[in-house]
């Protein structure tokens, strides 16, 4: 656990901040959970692999993750793939999956269930787009629901098991609205598609959908936040961690994507990355907002004034 909490800070700044707002017993299989998923985006990420090595390294991830081989069946051969990678914190990741997964098989049967349900819908799903990457873009809208689908939606169903799991009031509240975790996810991987955009296009990739202008996406993100907003209003009020750590996620993406929507294009996500003093003040005032849904409504309008008016 403490190699978790430690490699969790160095491979993400926002996660490591979101996930000890969860209660323990959730913090410990959503943290682990980012952890193995990050294993797939190093994956996805390794530009100089081709489409058949990443396929074959995500089989022996998922292989090694259902139990259905030795889990240094899959890290050595990827580490020996990727001895190029530039980032050493998601290399130290891969080194330490034996860890990783060690940590998994300490959670319950049901949190075990969930979280290899969305590891193998990911690694299946990042598979079939691995040999689609191109300057152009995914082909179309279809295409591009179904990539954030995989990457993302499925995260938001995973987190809403998780918390039904731990929580009878919000598996109560929740019921008929799968469309909202849906939605959550989504919203979050549609934010990092726009704010990635330029980097994506400097090494020839683009995941957004060739017959969709920016417009258009922007205006699909804001019904997707709109929609995670009542997902999070369902977390009832006692469950405040649950609450905090999906308004935080949810605050964070409306400023970045009302970050992009007042520009026609920008040339590196620094130029509408939040900076350090935004994301803490916010991180302060989540403490209180979560405890009113008018405060957190207000918010939403409040700081999605940039991204209406662009759509």
């Amino acid at each position: 656990m403490a190699y978790q909490k430690a490699i969790l800070g160095s491979v993400s700044r926002t996660f490591a901040l979101t996930i000890p707002l969860l209660p323990p017993m959730i913090a410990k299989v959503v943290g682990n959970t980012y952890l193995l998923c990050r294993i797939v985006d190093t994956i996805e990420d390794a530009a100089d692999l081709s489409p058949e090595t990443k396929q074959n390294l995500s089989q022996l991830f998922l292989d090694a993750v259902l139990g259905k081989a030795s889990v240094e069946s899959f890290v050595e051969p990827c580490l020996k793939a990727l001895n190029h990678y530039g980032n050493q914190d998601e290399l130290d990741l891969i080194a330490h999956t034996p860890t990783v997964l060690r940590i998994l098989h300490t959670c319950s049967q049901d949190d075990q269930a969930a979280v290899s349900r969305c590891i193998s819908i990911m690694s299946e799903g990042m598979s079939y787009f691995h040999g689609k990457q191109t300057q152009a873009g995914l082909k179309d809208l279809g295409e591009f629901e179904k990539y954030c689908y995989v990457v993302a939606g499925v995260v938001g169903e995973l987190l809403t098991t998780i918390f039904s799991n731990h929580s009878a009031a919000f598996a109560k509240n929740i019921k008929g609205h799968d469309e909202l975790a849906l939605a959550f996810g989504q919203a979050l991987q549609m934010t990092n598609i726009l704010k990635d955009s330029p980097e994506d296009h400097a090494r020839g990739v683009s995941w957004k959908p060739a017959d969709i202008s920016q417009k258009g996406l922007l205006k699909i993100s804001y019904q997707k936040l709109q929609d995670s907003l009542s997902y999070i209003l369902l977390i009832p009020k006692e469950e405040l961690g649950m609450r905090r750590f999906c308004f935080l996620a949810f605050g964070l993406a409306v400023m970045t994507l009302s970050q992009i929507a007042k520009r026609e294009e920008f040339s590196n996500q620094d130029e509408v990355k939040l900076s350090r003093k935004t994301v803490m003040a916010f991180y302060t005032f989540t403490q209180f907002a979560v405890k009113s849904d008018a405060l957190m409504q207000i918010f939403f309008n409040t700081f999605s004034t940039a991204l209406r008016k662009a759509i």
